[in-house]
C-alpha cells in the first residue's frame, strides 16, 4: 500500500478551509491510499493546514477495518514516532521513503503511483478546485472518477482480449 496526500484549492463555501504553508495553498488536503496499479483504498479529507501524519490517520483506520496488516510506504512527510505507534496500534507499519532532494521529485521504489494517482483526478475540472460543502461529497466525486478511469481501462482490456 502506498499512501499520499496532496493539496487543493477551495471556494471560501468549502466545508473546510486551511493554509498549507509549504505550498502557499488555501484549501483543502486529500489524503489518499492505493494499492500497487493505482487503485484507491481509502479517501479522506481535510483543511490543508493539517499535517500528514494526522491526516492520514482516519485512511489507515479505515484500511485497517477492511482487514490490511502490513505496510504503509509513503514519502518523508509520514516519519515520526506518533504517527508509527498509531499505525502499530491498526497492525500497519509506515515506511517513510526519500523521494526527492531540493525540492525536486524523483521516483523512488513504488511512492510514484500514488502521485499517478492523483495526476489522473487532476485531469477532472470538479476536482481542482474543490467547492464542495461537505468532506462526504468530495470523496463521492473523487470515488467516481476513479470509477470513470477504471471503467476506460476496462473497455480498453476488453476490446485488446477480442480476437479479430
Amino acid at each position: 500500500m502506498v499512501i499520499g496526500s496532496r493539496t487543493c484549492p477551495s471556494a471560501p463555501s468549502c466545508f473546510a478551509r486551511g493554509v498549507d504553508g509549504g505550498k502557499r495553498i488555501r484549501g483543502v488536503k486529500v489524503h489518499m491510499a492505493v494499492e500497487k496499479y493505482g487503485i484507491p483504498l481509502a479517501i479522506d479529507a481535510a483543511p490543508a493546514n493539517v499535517h500528514d501524519t494526522k491526516g492520514i490517520v482516519p485512511v489507515l483506520r479505515e484500511i485497517a477495518g477492511r482487514g490490511f496488516q502490513g505496510p504503509a510506504i509513503g514519502d518523508l512527510g509520514y516519519r515520526g514516532e506518533r504517527l508509527a505507534k498509531t499505525a502499530a496500534a491498526f497492525g500497519i507499519t509506515v515506511r517513510p521513503i526519500a523521494c526527492g532532494r531540493d525540492r525536486v521529485f524523483f521516483p523512488t521504489e513504488i511512492v510514484w503511483v500514488v502521485e499517478r494517482s492523483f495526476s489522473w483526478i487532476s485531469r477532472y475540472r470538479r476536482l481542482n478546485t474543490i467547492v464542495e460543502q461537505t468532506k462526504e461529497h468530495l470523496v463521492a466525486f473523487i470515488e467516481i472518477a476513479f470509477v470513470s478511469i477504471l471503467a476506460r481501462r476496462l473497455a480498453r482490456l476488453a476490446i485488446q482480449a477480442v480476437p479479430a
